[in-house]
C-alpha cells in the first residue's frame, strides 16, 4: 500500500470538491482548479477529508495512488493558500523589471529577454530577486524553470538566474603563470 496515497487529505475552511465524471473540481478562495480522476482508484468524501483506495492490487492502481493522491492534495493547497517561487538574478548590469504582464530581463545579452505571463501567473520584481506565484502548482515550477534557462548559472563566476536557495558548485578559475 503506498504510504502517500493512503493519507487522507484534509480540506480547509472555503475549499470545496466536487467529483464530476472523469475529473475534480476544486474551488477555493484563490480560485478553482481540475484534476483528472484514475478510473483505477475509488475517492470518498467524507467529514472534510478525501481518501483514495485502491479497486484492485494491479501495477497500474499502485502506480496512480500515491500520484492521484498528491495531484489532488496540491490543487487544495494550491487555491486555498497558492504556491510561489523565487528567483534570484545574480550578475553585473543584470536586472529584472515587471511590466504589466511582461517579464524583462537584462542578463547580458545585446538586448532584453521579454518573457510573457501565462494566464494564472503573478510575477513580481524587487531589486535582483523574482517571486513567481499563482494556484497551479505545476505552471508555477514550469515558468519558474523557463526563466530560469535564460541564463543558468556559471560554475566560475555565479553569475545568472538560480533559485532562491539553490546552491551552485564553484570550479577554481585558471591558475595563471604555469611554465
Amino acid at each position: 500500500m503506498s504510504r502517500i496515497g493512503k493519507k487522507p487529505i484534509d480540506l480547509p475552511k472555503g475549499v470545496e470538491v466536487r467529483f464530476d465524471g472523469s475529473v475534480v473540481n476544486i474551488k477555493g478562495p484563490k480560485g478553482s482548479l481540475t484534476t483528472p480522476l484514475a478510473d483505477c482508484l475509488d475517492y470518498a468524501l467524507a467529514g472534510g477529508q478525501v481518501s483514495i483506495t485502491r479497486k484492485d492490487d494491479s501495477p497500474l492502481a499502485r502506480a496512480q495512488h500515491g500520484l492521484r493522491r498528491t495531484l489532488l492534495a496540491n490543487c487544495i493547497a494550491g487555491v486555498d493558500k497558492g504556491f510561489s517561487k523565487s528567483l534570484e538574478v545574480i550578475g553585473v548590469g543584470y536586472r529584472v523589471a515587471v511590466k504589466g504582464n511582461v517579464v524583462e530581463l537584462a542578463l547580458g545579452f545585446s538586448h532584453p529577454m521579454i518573457v510573457e505571463l501565462p494566464k494564472g501567473i503573478e510575477a513580481k520584481a524587487e531589486g535582483q530577486k523574482l517571486t513567481i506565484s499563482g494556484i497551479d502548482k505545476e505552471q508555477v515550477g514550469e515558468f519558474a524553470a523557463r526563466i530560469r534557462r535564460l541564463r543558468k548559472p556559471e560554475p566560475y563566476k555565479g553569475k545568472g538566474i538560480r533559485y532562491e536557495n539553490e546552491q551552485i558548485r564553484r570550479k577554481v578559475g585558471k591558475s595563471g603563470g604555469k611554465k
